[in-house]
């Protein structure tokens, strides 16, 4: 058994913790399970296959019950899982041998999201860290909190071998209600301990989650301009989430003020990839197709298919615009079975053969 304690907290989650808990069960962790007030078969499922089940009278702090949980560990390692995410894919070697060389830093597991784009479901990946020693970490802030060091610190971090499948809230009504909630949380803590590049991030996700774009872009620009660390995984999202709320509004040329970023995130797919879009979405067809092209070398991306098929679909889509079918349908082809790609091939072939 790995010296490492699953800890999680739980709130009527009686539809998502007894797969993500039976999915756990093999790797042997300690299983640390904290309700802060279920009224549903939470705690009772909790109980079939945690090791431990604790109460913890909700505060509207996510990180006092966090740090709680972490408290019930028998083992000093611990790993944060959320109820609705499931385990997919995890490496126990590899695992053990990675804690043997990062005693104070943070583990980054990676996080799959299911989302839908132009009515097709992909996935969009992250990563999040999740591992630690409680004895160098703990979390803080009462919304979306995060790991630091306990001198405040932001710690350094390493991968490991664990990826997580995140069920989310498959419910719009959910969705919003949880929005409402947070959104209320995260003004209290922007009124009470000032502005930051992390709160603002998460006001302008949590607008989106309440379909308000033009807040949601009023945020992250405010975000962006403090200036923060474009190496982090957070700033590097959020610029990516601006220009695509500002997308959705028609601000096309208030979007291209993120060319002043290239030099810190072209090296991402996604990134480079909605510059593409940008500059298709004003006319400039050659300098999206160039982009398009290189967002198809690049290794780094979250959301699948901006580095392969969606770029390449939209390549295609441009020179059909042109006039160029042969092109288009070279471009089309290397999409593989992505549908919308197959259904231009097809529209396209039918048009030739009635013309």
């Amino acid at each position: 058994m790995l010296p490492v304690s699953v800890c999680m907290i739980a709130k009527n989650e009686d539809n998502h913790i007894e797969e993500c808990l039976k999915r756990l069960r093999p790797c042997r962790f300690e299983i640390i399970v904290v309700d802060t007030g279920s009224v549903d078969r939470t705690v009772e499922m909790a109980h079939r296959y945690a090791d431990r089940v604790f109460h913890f009278a909700w505060c509207d702090d996510f990180s006092s019950a966090r740090n709680f949980s972490i408290q019930q560990a028998s083992n000093d390692w611990v790993l944060i899982i959320d109820c609705d995410e499931y385990l997919e894919n995890v490496n126990l070697v590899q695992l053990e041998e990675a804690l043997s060389h990062n005693r104070d830093s943070v583990g980054m597991i990676t996080r799959n999201n299911p989302y839908t784009v132009q009515g097709t479901r992909s996935i969009m990946s992250e990563r999040i860290g999740r591992l630690f020693n409680r004895k160098y970490c703990h979390f803080e802030g009462s919304i979306h909190e995060r790991v630091r060091t306990l001198q405040g610190r932001e710690p350094e971090t390493f991968s490991i071998p664990l990826t997580f499948y995140h069920e989310g809230y498959v419910e719009e009504s959910d969705k919003r209600m949880r929005a409402t909630r947070n959104l209320e949380m995260l003004l209290h803590d922007l009124n009470v301990k000032g502005p930051s590049p992390y709160l603002y991030f998460h006001l302008g996700q949590n607008y989106i989650s309440l379909n308000d774009m033009e807040k949601a872009a009023q945020y992250y620009k405010m975000g962006l301009a403090l200036n923060a660390d474009p190496q982090s995984d957070f700033v590097q999202s959020m610029a990516e989430t601006y220009g695509y709320c500002l997308m959705d509004l028609a601000k096309y040329d208030a979007a291209m003020s993120l060319k002043d970023k290239y030099g810190h995130l072209s090296h991402r797919a996604d990134f480079v990839y909605l510059m593409g879009m940008l500059y298709m979405k004003k006319g400039e067809l050659s300098k999206a197709i160039e982009e398009f092209e290189k967002a198809t070398t690049l290794t780094a991306y979250s959301r699948k298919g901006v580095n392969s098929y969606r770029a390449y679909f939209h390549i295609g889509g441009i020179y059909e615009t042109m006039g160029n079918l042969e092109q288009a349908r070279i471009y089309y082809k290397k999409c593989g079975d992505y549908e919308p790609a197959i259904r231009r091939l097809r529209e396209l072939q039918t048009a030739e053969s009635v013309s």
